[in-house]
Order: C-alpha cells, then sequence, then structure tokens
C-alpha cells in the first residue's frame, strides 16, 4: 500500500490544494480573457485577402501571354515564308502548350519545378 492509501487526510488536503490551484488558473484565464476582448474592436470588420485574386490574374496573365505570343510568331512566320495559315495554327498550338506549362509552373504542379525544390536522400 502507498501513503496515499493509508492517510485518508493528506488525500483531501491535496485535492483541496488542486482544487485552489484550479480555481486560480481560471480566474486568472477569465481576467485575461476580458482584457483581450476589450483591447480589440468588438465589432470585426471584414478583411479583403486579394492574395487570391491577385494569383489568378497573374496564373490567366502567364496563360495568355504564352497563346498571345504563339500566334505572332507563327502570324510573323506565315508574312515572311508566304505559308499562310500554316504557321499561325502551329505557333498558336506550341503557344497554347507553352501557356499551360507556364501555369502549371506558377500554380507549382509542374514536376520539373517540384523535383528541383525537392531535397535529395
Amino acid at each position: 500500500m502507498s501513503s496515499r492509501d493509508q492517510d485518508p487526510g493528506s488525500r483531501s488536503a491535496e485535492e483541496a490544494a488542486l482544487s485552489a490551484r484550479l480555481r486560480r488558473l481560471g480566474e486568472r484565464l477569465d481576467r485575461i480573457r476580458t482584457s483581450r476582448t476589450q483591447s480589440t474592436d468588438p465589432t470585426p470588420r471584414p478583411r479583403t485577402d486579394n492574395s487570391g485574386f491577385a494569383r489568378g490574374f497573374r496564373l490567366s496573365t502567364e496563360f495568355i501571354a504564352g497563346v498571345l505570343i504563339g500566334a505572332l510568331v507563327g502570324w510573323l512566320l506565315d508574312r515572311w515564308l508566304h505559308t499562310s495559315p500554316w504557321g499561325l495554327m502551329v505557333f498558336l498550338l506550341l503557344g497554347f502548350g507553352a501557356g499551360v506549362l507556364n501555369v502549371m509552373r506558377a500554380a507549382g504542379l509542374s514536376g520539373a519545378s517540384n523535383q528541383a525544390k525537392r531535397p535529395e536522400p
């Protein structure tokens, strides 16, 4: 048998000390909570988060730029080589592919950019 089981008076004294400590802790927490609610604005204003908008704008710009540059290069080659509309079609498709690849890289979905970030074992 342990000393706690032998003396029932010591258990009640320990329980009383524990409940007193818990009561003091509860009072301290209540004071902290009330001071925090008094120091903050009672009516929080909604904050606008522009990071999502900025990311979407960047991704769409990456895609559109790839397509437009591909179309421009194709059109210029068609005018120079007199092969209309083949250069425009080929480079428009290449620009589309480049735009998709740029969007994937910028979004962090490309395998090449993920492997570069991975530490070697």
